[in-house]
C-alpha cells in the first residue's frame, strides 16, 4: 500500500506484524538500526504540507499502518496491511529486545512518566535491558544541538532499541537524524506508548477499540485539542478514498526499494 504525495510516493511497507518481527529480528541478529514509523491519517494530513516531515518518512526503514483509516483504505486498494498501533508494538519489542540481549532506551514524554514505563516494563518482559532514559526539554529541537547529543549518548551506550515517544513530527525528524548518527540504534516512533505503559493516560477500553471507536474515546477525554485534528482528518478521508479506488484497478507495483532495507 502506498500514499502519493506529489512525485514522492510512500510505501507501507511492512503488512503485517509476522513480517515486522522477522526484519527487526534480523537487524537486532545484524546488529544494526533502523527506523520504524506508524502511519495513521493526522499524518497523512501533515505530510501533505510539512516538506521536513514527509523527508523524515521517506529515510524510515519500515512502515506499518497506526490507524484503521490506513487499513480501510488498503483493503478499498487491494493492498491489505494489517492494523499495529504504535502503542501495541511497545511490549512485542520490548519481548523481542530482551531475547536478543540488547539495550533499550526511552526517549521522550517526562522523566516520571518515562521511570514509571521503564519499571512496567522491566517487570512486564523478564531480562529487558533498560539502561538509558532522557526526558528532552520542553521545546526539544528533533535536529538540534540536544538531539545530536542524546543520539551519541546512546551510540557510546551500545543501544539497540530506543522507543522514542515525542510525538509527529519530532519523532520521525529524531529518528531520522538517529540513523545517521546512531546507526546501529533501532527507533520504533510509538506516540503515547509509554504513556499508557505508565498509566499516565488511559487508553480506551478493548472493546471501544474493536468499535474502532478509539478516536472518539479519545476526543471526549480532550476535545479542544483533539476535534480539530479530526476535523482535518475527517476532510482528507474523501480524496483517499477516492486514491484508494483508483489504486485499485493499477497492477500491483514492487515495494519502494528506499523504503524496503531488510
Amino acid at each position: 500500500m502506498y500514499f502519493l504525495f506529489n512525485t514522492q510516493r510512500l510505501v507501507v511497507n511492512v503488512t503485517d506484524l509476522c513480517m515486522l518481527k522477522t526484519k527487526i529480528a534480523h537487524r537486532f541478529r545484524e546488529g544494526e538500526g533502523f527506523a520504524l514509523a506508524t502511519l495513521n491519517l493526522d499524518h497523512l494530513v501533515k505530510l501533505s504540507k510539512d516538506e521536513a516531515f514527509l523527508s523524515a518518512y521517506l529515510d524510515q526503514d519500515m512502515v506499518v499502518a497506526d490507524g484503521r483509516p490506513i487499513v480501510w483504505l488498503s483493503r478499498l486498494a487491494k493492498r491489505p496491511v494489517a492494523l499495529m498501533p504504535g502503542s501495541d508494538l511497545v511490549t512485542p519489542l520490548s519481548k523481542m529486545a530482551a531475547q536478543a540481549e540488547v539495550n533499550v532506551a526511552l526517549v521522550g514524554s517526562v522523566e516520571p512518566v518515562l521511570n514509571r514505563a521503564g519499571a512496567a516494563l522491566m517487570h512486564w518482559v523478564p531480562g529487558l535491558n533498560i539502561t538509558y532514559i532522557k526526558a528532552p526539554s520542553q521545546n526539544f529541537d528533533p535536529t538540534g544541538e540536544e538531539a545530536q547529543k542524546i543520539l551519541c549518548e546512546m551510540a557510546d551506550q551500545d543501544i539497540g532499541l530506543c522507543f522514542v515517544a515525542l510525538g509527529a513530527p519530532k519523532q520521525e525528524r529524531f529518528a531520522q537524524l538517529g540513523r545517521q548518527l546512531a546507526p546501529h540504534v533501532g527507533f520504533a516512533s510509538i506516540g503515547a506508548g509509554l504513556d499508557f505503559v505508565a498509566g499516565h493516560q488511559n487508553r480506551a477500553p478493548l472493546w471501544v477499540r474493536h468499535l474502532a471507536m478509539e478516536w472518539l474515546w479519545r476526543m471526549l477525554g480532550s476535545p479542544m485539542r483533539l476535534a480539530p485534528r479530526y476535523a482535518r482528518c475527517f476532510a482528507v478521508l474523501p480524496g483517499q478514498v477516492l486514491r484508494a479506488f483508483r489504486l485499485r484497478a493499477t497492477p500491483r507495483l514492487p515495494l519502494d526499494p528506499v523504503q524496503d532495507k531488510t
